[in-house]
């Protein structure tokens, strides 16, 4: 198969400079698997308390 574009640039670096960028990728630091998106309670409660934040103060 053929190599891909980005491929190509990091051999041609790799060749050239001796740098090898595909060991600058690292670990993200965070979890990619949690859950990002409110639950149905935290919804409800923010259209709950939503005009009420000031009365907080």
């Amino acid at each position: 198969m053929a190599n891909s574009g980005a491929k190509k640039k990091r051999l041609a670096k790799l060749r050239e400079e001796g740098k090898d960028m595909a060991l600058q990728r690292g670990e993200v630091p965070f979890s990619t698997h949690e859950r990002v998106t409110k639950t149905k309670q935290e919804t409800i409660d923010n259209m709950y308390k939503k005009y009420k934040k000031h009365f907080q103060e």
